[in-house]
């Protein structure tokens, strides 16, 4: 049987994951040091879990709403207005979903109708550009530089809009370049927005990661919210990746067509883990400030270890990530980070699997152990002195 002629053309089209092929690579090998996952390493809080284990033991196991339950949704918008300033009716704007993932695919096929076009900057996490294409929609590539500290600029915003505009994608704090977008920043491009059908999915899991500055969401800015999705979710911050807890909020006439998609095709999130997340938003500031503070100072370490090895690289201040420039180095990113994973077996991604714009570039995790980062750089050491 042929499955070529049977399978979608447009799925068969679409790349693995260039993050997961490295993973995979070094997940057969003995003694890698990983650096190559964006996963926390912290346990979730013993508190979370305990909410979690009681509302089992009390034999909540039943559905929730599609949306889901309204306590939780209540405590998203108590928390978005706290964090954000941000106003949302937690009945008609809130839906929660498996992990911000969901989210942002039912954002997009809710939105894009055949041809429509789409603004992503890149480098940014592999899903934007699939994800728009299985939509049927055709992704508009930014190629942000490191001299704009991997900002999308206004300029680019402009030269990029099109009448087929139907939506931009701001991948702010960044992975996998650990870029963030000020107030100054998302100001003018708020402006070019403003009086234009075109919106904005704002993906803000991140937005507790941030480094010497609070995260600001475009949502806050003047005629903003009316035309943003706000993606979030409960994975990075409070380290509950395998719970798949995410959440958005939008206008109300957004939220009803997006929940059609979530209703046919997932029906609601695990009860169990909005049991948890609901405690995680509720009492979960402390876990949040203590992990931030532990990955600032993985941050300073990294960057610091990197620079004094002779590898340059721009200081992130978002999410848990280095992105540093390996091309002076005479190999293209995929060679540079598949002979570092073979000659001293540290695994790390390139910059590739991020989009074009990320050739000469590799991305970092750490969100790993102050020992496990020290033992990659010693390692790294040796390797790039081969190099020079």
């Amino acid at each position: 049987m042929d499955y070529s002629k049977i399978l979608s053309k447009t799925v068969q089209a679409i790349p693995p994951s260039g993050i997961r092929k490295f993973f995979d690579i070094a997940a057969e090998m003995k003694d890698v040091v990983s650096l190559t996952v964006g996963e926390p390493d912290f346990v979730t809080p013993e508190h979370i879990r305990k909410v979690a284990i009681e509302s089992l033991n009390r034999g909540e196991t039943k559905y929730s709403s599609n949306s889901g339950m309204i306590t939780l949704r209540q405590e998203i918008a108590n928390y978005l207005e706290r964090r954000f300033s941000l106003k949302y009716d937690p009945a008609k704007e809130v839906i929660v979903t498996i992990g911000g993932s969901e989210a942002i695919d039912n954002s997009f096929r809710a939105l894009i109708e055949p041809g429509d076009e789409v603004i992503i900057p890149l480098p940014a996490y592999v899903c934007y550009p699939p994800l728009v294409k299985v939509a049927g929609g055709v992704p508009v590539i930014i190629n942000t530089q490191e001299k704009d500290k991997f900002k999308l600029t206004p300029e680019q915003l402009k030269a990029a809009i099109t009448p087929k505009t139907k939506l931009l994608v701001l991948p702010y704090p960044n992975n996998p370049t650990g870029a963030i977008m000020t107030k100054e920043d998302l100001e003018p491009i708020a402006e070019i927005l403003r009086g234009t059908d075109i919106m904005v999915l704002s993906d803000e899991i991140y937005a507790e990661l941030t480094y010497g500055r609070e995260h600001v969401s475009i949502a806050s800015l003047p005629g903003m919210q009316e035309r943003t999705i706000v993606v979030n979710g409960f994975s990075k911050a409070y380290a509950m990746t395998g719970w798949r807890m995410g959440f958005f909020a939008a206008p109300a006439p957004i939220t009803a067509q997006i929940l059609k998609l979530h209703q046919y095709a997932i029906m609601c999130a695990p009860t169990t883990s909005q049991y948890a997340a609901i405690e995680a938003i509720k009492n979960g500031d402390e876990d949040v400030a203590m992990m931030r503070d532990e990955y600032n100072k993985r941050r300073t370490m990294l960057v610091e270890g990197l620079r004094k090895i002779g590898i340059s690289v721009f200081e992130p201040e978002g999410a848990f990530y280095v992105f540093p420039n390996v091309g002076k180095f005479g190999l293209s990113s995929e060679e540079f980070c598949t002979r570092l994973l073979k000659e001293e077996n540290v695994a790390i991604v390139p910059g590739t699997a991020f989009g074009d714009s990320g050739e000469g570039f590799a991305r970092i995790s750490y969100a790993y152990s102050v020992d496990h980062i020290k033992t990659a750089l010693e390692k790294m050491e040796k390797f790039v002195a081969k190099l020079k």
